[in-house]
């Protein structure tokens, strides 16, 4: 019997290619992590490997139900470590880590640019979208998309300074509806 070994060796190198890139996307941010319940003025969440609780970024508005201008996003804790008890961010989170900045870039469109304290060198983007409310726009893989959820894998390091691996952000593409992820060093 004479059998072509080069097909079936491709099939073999495939499937284990396939095998190794779906190991490797389940042990990214989503694997084993809550998702925190929605609610309709959350922007996205931030979760790190340090544990399970998660930052929740909403829209911040005022008593009279306009958008605050000073302070456009607020960021709370959801502790899952302790039955899933919402809690604010400390002052020192807010100022040194989980807090962020923003800056009014449209007055009559009521747009701003927030960045991260704790990573401030990617540039989100805060704006009404086509359903009236709003949503946070990153890019992403040179993409447009509306931001879901930023992981940090950490590896040692202290409170203050730790050891950041990576950075993922995730979110859907404005163009195709498509979740896009992006994973890169700090």
């Amino acid at each position: 019997m004479n059998v072509n070994v080069k097909p079936l060796l491709l099939i073999a190198c495939q499937l284990i290619i396939f095998s190794t890139l779906k190991a490797q996307k389940q042990s990214g941010s989503s694997s084993g992590y809550p998702t925190p319940p929605s609610n309709k003025n959350m922007l996205f969440y931030l979760q790190r490997t340090l544990n399970k609780n998660t930052v929740v970024y909403e829209l911040n508005y005022n008593n009279d139900s306009t958008i605050n201008q000073q302070e456009p996003v607020k960021a709370y804790w959801i502790q899952y470590s302790d039955k899933g008890q919402r809690q604010p961010l400390s002052g020192m989170q807010k100022k040194h880590s989980y807090g962020v900045t923003s800056t009014l870039i449209d007055k009559e469109k009521l747009s701003f640019k927030i960045n991260l304290i704790g990573y401030p060198k990617r540039d989100i983007y805060l704006l009404k979208s086509s359903s009236g409310g709003y949503k946070t726009y990153i890019n992403v893989n040179a993409k447009t998309v509306q931001m879901e959820r930023i992981f940090f894998k950490i590896d040692g390091g202290s409170l203050i300074n730790p050891n950041i691996v990576y950075i993922e952000i995730t979110g859907k593409d404005i163009k195709t509806n498509q979740e896009v992820s992006e994973r890169f060093a700090p």
